[in-house]
């Protein structure tokens, strides 16, 4: 009786990729026909954070969001290096060659960690894991001007809108206008050339 041929890896990618898209156009085709269609005008609305997007964008914004999420993606790498670590610090064959790898990895990673919870205290102090800031640090110059005079200007740019683009008969009257007298007077000058041609005769 022949052996039973296996499937190469190749072709256990090919079955994972198929299965994948076979699953994931279910879902969507389950999600056709299962699924309501209401369309609102509160379900149009652009959706950050669930909050209501009203009044103008060019706002001043609380950063806090970004930093939190940031600090956390820098602790969840560093933590990645914990795994490869991990599978080595045990391994028999390495501490047989080298009977001081286990204290040097453990030493090691010890001071990985310890780095990493400085940092965690860093920020811990300053007050970056807070939402709100109990004590916010007002930013102050040397400056003689008012401050009324930027509370002044932010009102003016909070308020300003662009204009929509037209293009109305006056504008082109304008145009058509101006493009005139430009051509009578390039008309009614003779234009010399740039340079004399030298014809030499052989």
């Amino acid at each position: 009786m022949s052996e039973v041929s296996q499937i190469s890896e190749f072709g256990k990618i090919l079955i994972f990729l198929i299965a994948g898209i076979i699953m994931v156009s279910f879902g969507f085709l389950a999600n056709r026909i299962l699924s309501p269609n209401n369309p609102t005008a509160e379900k149009q609305l652009s959706y950050e954070c669930g909050e209501e997007p009203t009044g103008n964008a060019w706002l001043p914004f609380n950063p806090r969001f970004y930093v939190i999420a940031l600090v956390f993606l820098l602790f969840e790498v560093e933590m990645v290096f914990v795994f490869p670590w991990a599978t080595v610090f045990g391994n028999h064959d390495i501490i047989a060659a080298v009977p001081t790898w286990g204290w040097f990895a453990l030493a090691e990673m010890f001071i990985f960690l310890g780095i990493l919870i400085l940092g965690l205290v860093y920020i811990w102090v300053k007050g970056d894991l807070e939402w709100i800031k109990p004590n916010p640090i007002v930013p102050s110059t040397n400056v003689s001007i008012p401050a009324s005079l930027y509370e002044r200007v932010n009102a003016e740019q909070s308020t300003y809108t662009v204009k929509k683009f037209e293009l109305t008969a006056a504008s082109v009257a304008t145009s058509s206008a101006t493009a005139e007298p430009a051509s009578a007077s390039t008309e009614g000058a003779v234009r010399k050339p740039l340079f004399k041609p030298s014809f030499k005769k052989p």
